[in-house]
């Protein structure tokens, strides 16, 4: 681009002061200018040049790509830490680390905080903490989600407590926002020790593939106290996150990517828990319902992909799925229909069955916990053949684990809706989001089978004393086990109790949805008085 000036225009040159008050307010405007270039330097060149190298962007740099263009305000530029010992004097950088501010993305107010790890490491000291609550308290004052970019090397060490402090104080207004607005951690970097509590007390935590680590103790401390050689990305690696711990909600292989699935991720939430989800403007496309007939196997214990379901009847690609790579026999995430956004929680024959172990338990629970805090109504769709047996289960504490699926379903007072596909057993089918929890609709499929237990396995039992007797066992279990589906394993049973509100073909589920929605648009639940419930942790 070139700019063409008239060199005769006597308002472009360069006019003389007049006067010492006019020389003094030239300078005094030469001065914010300085500061702001300086400000927006971070650590020098040669640092940025390093954090390219690295293949990370700069803090700016990554405010940038998340956030509309042009739409950032950045407050507390020019704040300095005030240590004076380890020569600290000689170095204040403007910002301490950190660049603070608001933004919009697509158009509504976001407050954002990016860690500089040009300056120190990113490293957090007190005022650099002092910014980040600062920018935290305005997110909850005004009802705005808050998001953070983190890469920082931890606390300070140059300013000892005051340093463990500011994590502290970060950690309490976590908790406090938490139910109020979203909270949304972007891992860019290394974070370790304290500063990991942070994301963890977050709504969500996204991570890039190769530059991200969350650990508490770092491969060296690991290997002077046990012994063990680990890499970074062994002991605290997007992978690890995603596939072992659960932390990690999703992985992006590169920056650029992760911080596009951040502004997809915020898309489907509301921007506090008195506002509804954003509505979809654009009319979606709808699949054709009848092919859900052919989704379902004829065998009871054929695996199938719930995923396919999920996809056919809620807006066509408009399914975000969450924790994908953790507790695989349980499916997450936000969809819409009609627009609308809605929160999904189904159990995927595919891995264990669609058996409920401790970690699916954890991860449903959560999310559960999420949508009801946030007014995003509750979808289940249900194929689970119980709780996951064994001795592992049971040492790790699949009672306590599941008991907070239990409390998660029963406490939330969103719309809640549940679709039995195939299976619904014993106290799977009662945590499963059943009538019996508060469920607002519970609807059925033609081929859901709803009974204590799996229709061979209640025959061995019912008919122990005829098996021994009998001169060919297998043939009479397979009689009296066809016997028992045609009479128990159906949806009928529970429908005449009213434990199913309707049974419905498969084609007929997405406008059941529709509809129930509707009419459960201004529901209201009014709990006994109490501070709070005891959530089974």
């Amino acid at each position: 681009m070139s700019f063409l000036f008239d060199l005769n225009d006597t308002s472009l040159m360069y006019q003389k002061p007049k006067n010492l008050t006019e020389i003094q307010e030239n300078n005094k405007y030469t001065t914010l200018h300085d500061k702001r270039k300086k400000s927006r330097e971070g650590g020098g060149e040669k640092r940025i040049e390093n954090q390219h190298q690295k293949g990370k962007l700069t803090a700016r740099e990554r405010i940038e790509l998340l956030v509309d263009e042009n739409s950032f305000n950045e407050i507390d530029a020019f704040v300095t830490h005030q240590s004076t010992k380890f020569n600290m004097s000689n170095n204040r950088p403007f910002g301490d680390g950190v660049v603070t501010g608001h933004a919009k993305i697509s158009g509504r107010t976001v407050y954002i905080y990016s860690q500089d790890f040009t300056i120190f490491g990113g490293s957090l000291g007190r005022a650099q903490a002092t910014k980040i609550c600062k920018i935290m308290d305005l997110a909850v004052k005004t009802g705005n989600p808050i998001i953070s970019l983190l890469d920082s090397g931890g606390a300070r060490i140059q300013e000892g407590v005051a340093s463990l402090a500011g994590y502290g104080d970060i950690f309490y207004r976590n908790t406090l926002a938490s139910g109020v607005i979203p909270q949304i951690s972007v891992i860019l970097g290394p974070c370790a020790g304290g500063a990991v509590y942070s994301p963890a007390l977050t709504d969500f935590v996204l991570m890039n593939k190769e530059n991200s680590f969350m650990f508490v103790t770092g491969p060296e401390v690991v290997k002077a106290v046990t012994g063990e050689e680990i890499s970074f990305y062994e002991l605290g690696g997007s992978e690890v996150h995603s596939n072992k711990t659960g932390l990690c909600h999703l992985v992006g292989e590169t920056e650029e990517e992760t911080l596009d699935l951040v502004r997809k991720l915020f898309s489907y939430l509301p921007s506090n828990n008195l506002n509804d989800a954003p509505l979809e403007a654009n009319l979606p496309e709808v699949n054709n319902q009848k092919i859900l007939r052919d989704l379902i196997p004829e065998e009871d214990n054929e695996p199938y992909d719930m995923k396919g379901i999920i996809g056919v009847i809620f807006d066509s690609d408009s399914f975000l799925e969450l924790q994908e790579d953790w507790a695989k026999n349980m499916v997450i995430g936000f969809s819409r229909i009609n627009g609308n956004t809605v929160g999904i929680i189904a159990n995927q024959p595919l891995f264990l069955g669609g058996a409920i172990d401790f970690n699916a338990a954890d991860k449903a629970s959560r999310f559960i916990r999420f949508c009801d805090s946030f007014n995003i109504p509750i979808l289940t769709f249900v194929d689970v053949p119980g709780f996951l047996p064994g001795i592992k289960q049971e040492h790790e504490g699949i009672i306590r684990h599941g008991a907070k699926l239990l409390f998660a379903y029963s406490e939330a007072t969103v719309p809640k809706i549940s679709v039995i596909v195939r299976k619904a057993y014993g106290g799977a089918y009662i945590v499963m989001s059943s009538k019996h929890l508060g469920n607002d609709i519970n609807l059925a499929w033609p081929t859901a089978e709803i009974a204590v237990m799996g229709s061979e396995g209640a025959c061995r039992i019912l008919y122990r004393g005829k098996l021994k007797e009998a001169e060919n066992p297998d043939q009479v279990l397979d009689e009296f086990t066809n016997q028992f589906k045609e009479e128990f394993a159906n949806p009928y049973q529970a429908a005449e109790l009213g434990y199913v509100d309707k049974v419905v073909f498969p084609e007929e589920t997405r406008n059941e949805i529709i509809v129930s929605l509707s009419i459960l648009r201004n529901k209201r639940e009014q709990a006994p008085k109490r501070k709070h419930g005891i959530f089974p942790v």
